[in-house]
């Protein structure tokens, strides 16, 4: 993705003779290898068994390991490509940003999985010279199910020239080796037809450390954290496809108007979802997980940064025995996330 940072939300228009409501489906499949989802899981620091071992996740009721919370991020960067290089043609994506990431979780991802992606461009909405795109997608795995739902929010500049200097920057450290037109990334028109509809969820019955009987509204969870290195970054771009070289060029980084390299926003929330299910122990017990990104994590060539992690029980389901959770981010005594959720469930 682009860079992450907050974007005032002003009275916005839509934007007249836009592809909103249109949806399409990516025309190859994903194919989710075991080796894949250990190489994210260990990009994003999540650390449980499942992710790297069938014993565990046959433990847990699963054939294949399971994938981190975040990895549809992987799957979905395919099709949000795609759709940039063949329907939203009019950006300057070398400016984009990513503002806002959810998840809705139906079944897990499981290595072995063959997922078809389906997109719709929600909404186009113009302030000033900028376009806020919601895009709303929905993964379905070979028996027709719909594992994941979720939407991604980036602000992008209708008509602009591309700064020269920018320009100069992505063509001599971007990374390359992408075709410049592939087979694979073409989009299918669907027309106007909503997203494929989730039925009841396909999440066996959790085995969560914490129980559901044991917390009140107000509750706060351990603090947790974790470190990122310049090498953390550059392997999460090649583990995640996000090549943006702010995450690992200086000079990329001070020509967008950053102090200096940043980690993505999506690693960040890769890592919140490591935290929560360090606490949890189960990583399939989160139904829901949203972020709203406000700032970022400056990662410095000669040292490691740290990013620290809490959580408070926001509110209590008892009927399904789910906790709404509020979750913040820091590094630095900046604050990462504008608001970041998670609904899960407790044994």
């Amino acid at each position: 993705m682009g860079r992450e940072q907050t974007m005032a939300r002003p009275d916005i228009d839509a934007v007249p003779a836009t592809p909103a409501g249109q949806r399409f489906r990516v025309e190859d499949h994903y194919e989710v290898g075991r080796e894949k989802v250990r190489e994210f899981a260990r990009a994003v620091q999540n650390q449980h068994a499942a992710h790297h071992h069938e014993s565990a996740a046959r433990a847990l009721g699963y054939p294949g390991i399971i994938a981190p919370p975040t990895f549809a991020s992987v799957i979905g960067m395919t099709g949000t490509r795609a759709l940039l290089d063949s329907v939203l043609t009019d950006y300057d994506l070398s400016q984009f940003l990513q503002t806002d990431q959810i998840f809705e979780i139906y079944r897990p991802i499981l290595a072995g999985d063959r997922i078809t992606s389906e997109i719709v461009i929600e909404s186009i909405r113009q302030f000033g010279d900028n376009d806020f795109i919601v895009v709303r997608f929905a993964l379905i795995n070979q028996h027709d199910e719909v594992a994941i739902v979720g939407s991604t929010t980036i602000v992008a500049r209708r008509g602009a020239e591309v700064d020269a200097n920018l320009a100069d920057v992505i063509e001599n450290i971007m990374m390359h080796g992408r075709p410049a037109e592939s087979d694979g990334d073409a989009l299918v028109a669907l027309g106007t037809s909503p997203l494929a509809e989730p039925a009841d969820s396909g999440i066996a019955a959790v085995h969560t450390v914490p129980a559901f009987a044991d917390f009140v509204p107000g509750d706060l969870l351990p603090v947790g954290s974790s470190r990122l290195t310049r090498g953390d970054l550059a392997n999460y771009a090649g583990v995640s496809g996000d090549a943006n070289p702010i995450h690992f060029s200086d000079h990329a980084a001070q020509v967008a108007g950053l102090p200096t390299v940043v980690a993505h926003g999506m690693l960040t929330m890769g890592l919140a979802g490591g935290y929560l299910t360090s606490w949890l122990g189960d990583p399939t017990a989160i139904r829901k997980f949203s972020v709203r990104f406000s700032g970022f994590v400056p990662v410095a060539a000669d040292a490691a940064s740290t990013v620290e992690f809490t959580g408070r029980i926001k509110s209590l389901d008892p009927n399904t025995r789910t906790a709404t959770i509020l979750l913040g981010g820091a590094s630095e005594g900046r604050k990462l996330f504008g608001r970041a959720l998670a609904e899960v469930r407790l044994r």
